[in-house]
């Protein structure tokens, strides 16, 4: 670096206290020692310029014009503003540190550490990828577009030879990180006059700012030659020239003209180096020349002999060092824009329009019928950045979980939760209310809205239910990929399952069969003459209180200790899981092969969404907080009554693998384009029944302030709707705003003493026709469920879910019902028949229902004793008079106290079909005995579930299930008859 650079920057750093050193984000070089490259006289900024050669003048002056320290202070002036700027945008944002990455192809250094420098004065962060100089123009795209998808990365320059300075190489670069103002989007909106929204050249800057404040020039009226310069900075110099009212004229070296151009300017800017041909004499006395290449003055030209020529003499010096104090400036309005588009703010979503048809098709015909946006575009629409997704074919992605890091300051929006009272077989529309909400709040209210749904299991889908997408105008598209796989969630949940109970028989086995010492060599075995425990080994040695790690130094007790689990295998809990109903596997016996030695027991499946991997799941709030909880799961107990889980197994890093990109939220769409995250699945009536903590929290943070994030939980209030207060926000810390109860007048009449209904069958008259009376006798219902969301202090919204065989006077006595029974509203909706459009009214009433101060409040303290905590439920929400126990459910009560998990929160599994244990028994079952059968532990997920009377956790099918009706077209490869 020249003398005088070196000292301006000493000069700098006297008044300036610098941060600190930079931080890296890649290797400093990966440059070759090879000669040539490292800038161009043509090349854009600071970047495009080579150092002065040997022996050349340290400073410059002009006679009777202003002294290089008016240089210098302006340079100052311009660093010590950068990071006054920047320290006001810290002060709210203490993480925030922009990064300019600059990409270099070639050995030229002095460029790398005036950028350096100066960053470090500003309080900036810099990285430099050097290439070697012969690198290809698809090698320095490639390095552009890994800086553009860095989310640290806040500006990116290019330090590369002039040749390489192709319109591919440009605009590769995002716009709004291309501080050097390169890309045609940049110069466009300069030539267009909006300079205030886009990144203007740095060294054109510097040449409009020396010219004026160092020089004292005033350029109204000047004429103005650019020789030598070409592309992007001969754009933005001429802009910036006729924008003082100068008369500017451009030129190349070897245009026949240049004498007499060079005789008419006032002012000549250099651009690139002077061919030998050409003279100095060329330029008129009393001209004022400014430098932009590095060899205009050069020994053989008699070094400064020349100086007195000129009216006014910049040099590359000057030029090269202010350029890099304005590409400064530039970084920190790059990163005060950045900071500003995380910040709330209205989404500019494209939404879809619908055109309804009536009748209204079936779900799939609509469904097909609306193109989705592609899930990228989606994605940017909500403020998602690039590098956030995992795309999975056109239409759905996963989110990466950094989202949440990244929007860690941004204020939540309000939670709203989606109920019903108790359904019929048929189900009552949650999951259609939930999306024509939030169709209506988005794409007709201009609110930013997420819907956050279930994943649909392969059970009901193919069994009972077809599929659970919504329905008419209200649903996700495209449904089939929503029923069918969508990103294989639910099948690693089934493999990690399976691996942990696999592992459970194999080690019973083993350890049946092998001496103590045989044991512990396998499982600590010799490996190219070493012997050493893996991680979760000495994790256990740890939890045994054995505090060694060299496996030669056990003693015999101690290898027995490390290397015998001891399952008593009547205490295991842990089932083997399988996504289909399937009720022949409810009891099974295993291990009967001759290859067992003997070794058989009586086990079961349970479908998937009943695993405890699907509890977690829905529950953690992060992947070192999901494999913390994979690691708590217990399996069973040893002979000695202790708790046996799947860390002593030595499984839990092996689940986690398998579940590492089930933890991500997958990203979908409505019908009319609104976001949609569909993640989690377990079923409300054998586990807690909500989507995934991680899905709503990541929802709330995009949404913003002044959004809505609508989650539904399954089936009536009694089951998901108190599992989701008394488990969910336990674990999220989240509270909710509002509820949205959903009644059907079909269900109403169910509970004031209609006829039964059974899927797949017509329904009776009675539904069909008008019966005011069965509608105000099952109401009764709908009051219940009313009162139990009150026993959690959260407002509540009814929203009446429109068949078009009700009649307005069914429907305004559900309504009028509704209030009397305490909710703040009830609406009714017809989202199934037209869209968001038929739900703005609930939208309008869950706006004003939600903006109110919440009361919320858990229904009983965890430190309870179980079976109060029972006893509490069963009466304050189903309405039971007492709870009776069975012995086994005494016992596992008495076991899990005694090991230390009596603290947890309790997730009834009950049947869904009505307010008590029996399904027959509808409206309001009073003064009835909730019998529990058995009890569970849940200690990964973190609660305990009682199972209530003889409810079953595999699903059986129906004598005709759904799969009759399901088809491929094997022409089209359309799937048929998932509704």
């Amino acid at each position: 670096m020249g003398k005088r650079l070196l000292l301006v920057l000493r000069q700098l750093r006297c008044p300036l206290q610098p941060p600190g050193p930079p931080r890296r984000l890649h290797v400093p070089c990966r440059a070759s020692s090879g000669g040539g490259g490292g800038g161009s006289g043509g090349g854009e900024g600071l970047l495009g310029q080579r150092r002065l050669q040997n022996g050349q003048a340290p400073s410059s002056c002009s006679p009777g014009g202003r002294t290089p320290a008016m240089r210098d202070s302006i340079v100052r002036e311009v660093i010590q503003s950068s990071k006054e700027v920047l320290s006001l945008l810290q002060e709210k944002n203490p993480a925030f540190k922009p990064v300019l990455a600059i990409i270099q192809a070639g050995d030229d250094n002095l460029m790398q550490e005036m950028n350096q420098n100066l960053a470090e004065e500003a309080g900036l962060n810099i990285t430099h990828i050097c290439l070697p100089p012969d690198s290809s123009e698809a090698e320095i795209i490639d390095e552009i577009l890994k800086m553009n998808e860095d989310t640290r990365v806040h500006g990116l320059a290019l330090q590369i030879s002039e040749n390489s300075f192709s319109n591919e190489v440009l605009n590769a670069l995002k716009p709004e990180k291309d501080v050097d103002g390169v890309t045609d989007i940049n110069l466009g909106k300069l030539v267009r006059g909006d300079a205030h929204e886009c990144f203007v050249s740095p060294v054109a800057k510097a040449v409009i700012e020396l010219l004026e404040k160092s020089v004292g020039v005033n350029l109204n009226g000047k004429k103005i030659l650019v020789v030598g310069a070409h592309g992007s900075l001969e754009a933005a110099l001429q802009c910036l020239f006729q924008r003082k009212g100068s008369m500017t004229m451009s030129s190349q070296w070897k245009t026949p003209q240049l004498q007499s151009k060079l005789h008419e300017a006032d002012i000549v800017v250099l651009g690139s180096p002077r061919p030998e041909e050409i003279p100095l004499t060329w330029i008129q006395p009393g001209t004022t020349v400014l430098n932009c290449s590095h060899d205009f003055l050069s020994g053989k030209f008699g070094g400064g002999s020349q100086r007195g020529h000129f009216g006014g003499l910049i040099e590359e010096d000057d030029v090269s060092l202010l350029a890099a104090a304005l590409r400064v400036q530039n970084m920190v309005s790059s990163g005060r824009r950045w900071l500003r588009e995380q910040q709330h703010r209205r989404w500019r979503l494209h939404c879809l329009k619908l055109q309804p048809l009536s009748p209204v098709p079936s779900d799939i015909e609509i469904s097909r019928a609306q193109t989705p946006k592609a899930v990228d575009v989606l994605a940017k629409e909500i403020g998602l950045l690039a590098d956030e997704i995992e795309i999975y074919g056109k239409s759905k992605a996963k989110v990466r979980l950094s989202v949440l890091e990244r929007l860690k300051d941004q204020a939540d929006g309000k939670y709203v939760l989606v109920a019903g009272i108790t359904p019929t077989p048929l189900g009552e529309g949650k999951s259609t209310v939930t999306i024509g909400l939030v169709q209506a709040l988005t794409a007709h209210l201009n609110v930013n809205s997420f819907a956050c749904l279930r994943q649909p299991s392969q059970g009901p889908t193919f069994g009972v239910k077809g599929g659970a997408a919504g329905g008419g105008y209200a649903q996700v598209i495209p449904m089939e990929e929503f029923n069918l796989h969508l990103t294989g969630d639910i099948h690693a949940i089934t493999a990690a399952n399976n691996l942990l109970a696999a592992a459970i028989d194999t080690r019973i086995l083993h350890e049946n069969t092998q001496t103590d010492k045989a044991l512990y060599n396998r499982l600590v075995p010799l490996v190219n003459g070493v012997r050493e425990f893996s991680e979760i080994q000495l994790a256990r040695l740890k939890k045994l209180g054995i505090n060694k790690t060299d496996p030669s130094t056990l003693t015999e007790e101690e290898v027995s200790k490390f290397a015998r689990l001891s399952i008593d295998p009547s205490t295991i809990t842990w089932q083997r899981v399988l996504d289909t109903n399937d009720r022949f596997l409810r009891k099974i016996t295993i291990g009967q092969g001759s290859t067992e030695k003997g070794y058989s027991r009586q086990a079961q499946f349970d479908i998937t969404v009943a695993s405890e991997i699907m509890a977690v799941l829905a529950l953690t709030d992060s992947l070192a907080d999901m494999k913390a909880r994979l690691g708590r799961m217990v399996v069973a107990s040893d002979k000695s009554g202790q708790p046996v889980t799947a860390d002593d197994l030595g499984v839990t890093g092996a689940l986690t693998v398998l579940m590492k990109d089930a933890i991500k939220p997958n990203l979908m769409q409505t019908l009319e384009g609104t976001p949609v995250f569909v993640h989690a699945g377990p079923f409300a009536n054998i586990a807690h029944g909500n989507s995934s903590v991680l899905a709503d929290k990541i929802a709330l943070k995009l949404v913003g302030e002044e959004g809505f994030v609508v989650t539904e939980a399954g089936f009536g209030a009694d089951i998901g709707m108190e599992k989701f207060f008394n488990i969910k926000c336990r674990a999220s810390g989240l509270v909710p705003d509002a509820v949205v109860l959903v009644a059907t007048v079909r269900a109403l009449k169910m509970h004031g003493g209609g006829p039964s209904v059974t899927a797949g069958v017509p329904l009776k008259k009675e539904y069909t026709e008008e019966n005011i009376q069965l509608v105000a006798d099952g109401c009764c219902n709908l009051q219940k469920q009313i009162q139990i969301a009150q026993l959690f202090g959260v407002p509540v919204v009814v929203a009446l879910n429109v068949f078009k065989t009700d009649t307005r006077a069914e429907i305004d006595l559900v309504c009028e019902l509704a209030k009397r029974a305490g909710a703040f509203d009830a609406v009714p909706c017809y989202h199934w028949s037209i869209g968001g459009k038929g739900s703005v009214d609930l939208a309008r009433a869950v706006r004003e229902a939600a903006s109110k101060r919440s009361r919320f409040q858990f229904l009983y303290d965890v430190q309870l004793p179980i079976v109060e905590k029972i006893r509490t439920i069963a009466q304050a929400v189903y309405g039971a008079k007492d709870i009776e126990l069975s012995p086994e459910a005494q016992a596992k009560i008495d076991r899990y106290t005694q090991q230390g998990f009596g603290n947890l929160p309790i997730c009834m599994a009950k049947t869904h079909l009505s307010l008590s244990h029996q399904p027959d028994k509808k409206g309001v079952p009073r003064d009835f005995i909730l019998p529990i059968s058995d009890v569970r532990a849940s200690i990964g997920a973190g609660f305990i579930y009682p199972l209530v009377g003889t409810m079953s956790t595999m699903p059986g099918l129906p004598t005709r299930p759904c799969f009759y009706d399901i088809d491929l077209d094997t022409e089209t490869e359309q799937v048929k008859g998932l509704f």
